[in-house]
This record gives C-alpha cells, structure tokens and sequence, in this order.
C-alpha cells in the first residue's frame, strides 16, 4: 500500500493540467460512484489527477491507482479497496477500469460494502456502462470527458479565461459576443491549427503530433474495440482497413456490400464494425431526421478534424474539414441529423444549418442559419464558424 501513496504523492506533485475543464464543475462530487469515460488522449488520467491535486493534495484520504499495475492481476479491487478505507481512505480514483475482469461486479460490491467511501473511476467511450453493466445501473453517475473545444484550445494558446455559451445564446447574441472576444483575440489567428491539432490535448507534448495520434488510434482499435467487445485478434486488420476505406471515401453514406467485399465479411459485420468505430470516438454517424442504427447512415465523418489530417491527409477538402469541426462542436448537447439538398444538416429537429467556405456564393434564406468560415463578425443568420467552437 505504501508503494500506491508514493506513486500517487509523485503524480499529483508533477501533474500539470494546461487547461482547467469544465467538466470538473459539473460532476456532482457527492456522488459515491462516478464514472468518467472519453475517448483515448482526451485527458482522462490528467482529469483524475487535476481533481485530486485540487480537493486533497497529497492528503491519504484520497488515492489513485491504475489497472494497468501488476498488482491487480493477483489481488482483487475489493481487497485493496478494504485495506485502503480501513487506513482512513476516503475517496479512490481508478484509471483504465476495463482492464479488470470483472470490474463491473467488484465495484458494486464496494459500493454496498463500504457506504463510506466514494470511488472515481475512467474508462473508454466504448463501454456502456449502464446498458451493458447491470449491477451499476442504478448506482453509477457516468459523465463523458471530451478533447478540447476551439475555446479550450482558444484559452490555453492565449492565457484567456473564455466562457462558454449555449446554442441559443450564440444563435440571438453572437454579434454581441464576437465583438466581445474580438476585443481581446483575433480567433482565426488560431482556428486553423485547431483544426489541425487542437482536439487532443497532447499536441503539447514534445513528440511528433502525426505520429503520436495514429498510436493512440491505432490503440483505440486494438484496446478500446477488441478488449472491451472480447473480439478475436485475427479480425484486427478488417476493422483497421474498414476505418481506413472509410477514411478515404471522405463523408457519404457508406456502401455496405463494397465495404463487406473489400474486408471479405458480411453487411452485418460491417455494421456492427462502423458501430464499434463511432463507439470509439473514431468515426460519426450522421442519419436522417427519425432514423438511427441499425440502419444504414446517410453521412460517416471522421469523429474531429485532426483525424482527418493524421489518418490520410492527402485528401483532406476544407469543407469537409469545417463540416466535421461543426458536427463535432454540436454533438456533446445536440441532435445532428442529415439535411437535404439544400442544408448541411439538422440540428435538434428544428434548425437548418448550411456551412460556407470562404468566398461560397449562396442566396440567403432567412429559414437557414450559416455558418461562415473566415468570418470573425456575423450577421443576422450568418454566424462566424469558429464561434460554434465555444459550444463546450
């Protein structure tokens, strides 16, 4: 045990987080169960650590641990958990929770064997953890930590404190509050090099950014999808070609019976595949108003813009880049659906959206609202696209 303090006093002295998140405001600490999930390099292990460094600090009530330790393989979470609330633990924070067989069944059992002692605990976006985890349905709060918005990316390049705003704040003020944070910083400045890198936190590190995102995809595919579904090894290199061809064929409805014969499976599996990808954070489905999976989508895009410039850059257009940024922003609060021929997509049920590149000629309509790329001030229903980056 006093090796896990050592560990945990090392990582919560040398923990830095660049940017506070939201996220931390919005989780209701009182709860004894809470789950954390996100997609790989968004920052989940930083986030556990940034929250102890900021309620305890090297205090002994609270302790982090990872599953990841080889402890874990000969002794239970149950066990530890015990020992450590008999020394006067409070709070655990567990990283990378899946790595546990059984996970889902000890931490129940702790939560009615310990009512005193509260456990944080990560995992991927690909676990369900109430559809598929029984016993925790009505005990756990799950929250879901995303990579950086343009406004997290805005505030850590420039050292300001931006706030977000709601979609129906942006959609009756953004002139007023363009203008307000044109005051301070020209956004555009920066808009690009979001788009380029700006969704994933470790573009800070001192490594090649290309290379450090295709590892952590290449991870997703291979921890997040194969260990948590428990698919076969061998089936590896269909789900890497699948995100591959998808990747390539840029943002359309997928040709299931192409897909199926070009990675010799069936429509099925593709399916399921393309459903375990979007689990991943990996790839988004975008469907008709009033459909959704299992069936066919009418819009796969890579699931943010720096996707698109690691995974094959050669073809990445601008107006699919802005398309993506756009639906990314939306989906933490909002419903995207498809639009017709006339809209890029359909926010909510209710509001049309056309996305403009720059020096796009189009014959306003006063039923659509625009997002204007490259413009740092709008007007009436034409609204800057960056400014949707401040969603979240």
């Amino acid at each position: 045990m006093e090796a896990f303090y050592r560990t945990h006093a090392y990582l919560v002295e040398h923990t830095n987080a660049p940017v506070r998140r939201d996220l931390m405001d919005e989780i209701d600490w009182n709860d004894r169960l809470i789950g954390i999930k996100g997609t790989r390099g968004v920052g989940k292990t930083t986030f556990l650590l940034q929250y102890a460094k900021e309620k305890f600090g090297t205090d002994r009530s609270c302790l982090f641990i990872n599953m990841n330790n080889f402890y874990f393989s000969g002794h239970t979470i149950v066990d530890f958990a015990d020992e450590f609330q008999r020394r006067g633990g409070k709070v655990l924070l567990i990283d990378q929770v899946f790595k546990y067989p059984n996970w889902s069944q000890e931490l129940r059992m702790c939560y009615d064997r310990f009512p005193k002692l509260k456990i944080v605990f990560t995992g991927s976006s690909v676990m369900r953890l109430k559809e598929e985890n029984v016993e925790l349905r009505d005990i756990v709060k799950s929250y879901n930590l995303r990579g950086f918005s343009f406004r997290e990316f805005l505030n850590l390049q420039t050292g300001m404190k931006f706030r977000a705003y709601s979609l129906e704040e942006i959609l009756h003020s953004h002139e007023q509050i363009a203008k307000g944070i044109l005051t301070k910083v020209r956004p555009l400045d920066y808009f690009k090099d979001y788009l380029h890198h700006g969704f994933y936190p470790f573009f800070l590190e001192k490594r090649n950014f290309s290379e450090n995102l295709l590892k952590t995809m290449n991870m997703m595919v291979e921890v997040d999808i194969l260990l948590i579904k428990q698919i076969e090894l061998k089936y590896l290199s269909k789900i890497k070609k699948l995100l591959y061809l998808l990747a390539v064929d840029g943002p359309k409805a997928p040709n299931v019976s192409q897909l199926a014969k070009e990675i010799q499976t069936s429509r099925a599996t593709v399916m399921n595949y393309i459903k375990y990808l979007a689990d991943a954070r990996l790839i988004n489905m975008v469907y008709p108003q009033g459909e959704e999976f299992p069936k066919k989508p009418s819009k796969i895009m890579m699931h943010n813009s720096s996707l698109m410039y690691s995974i094959y850059p050669v073809k990445v257009e601008m107006q699919d880049v802005l398309e993506t940024f756009f639906v990314n922003s939306m989906w933490k609060d909002h419903k995207v659906n498809k639009g017709d021929k006339n809209i890029s997509f359909l926010v909510d049920d209710t509001m049309p959206f056309k996305i403009c590149p720059e020096g796009s000629k189009f014959k306003n309509n006063p039923e659509i609202i625009y997002g204007m790329h490259q413009a740092e001030l709008g007007r009436g229903n034409q609204i800057p696209l960056w400014l949707f980056g401040f969603l979240y």
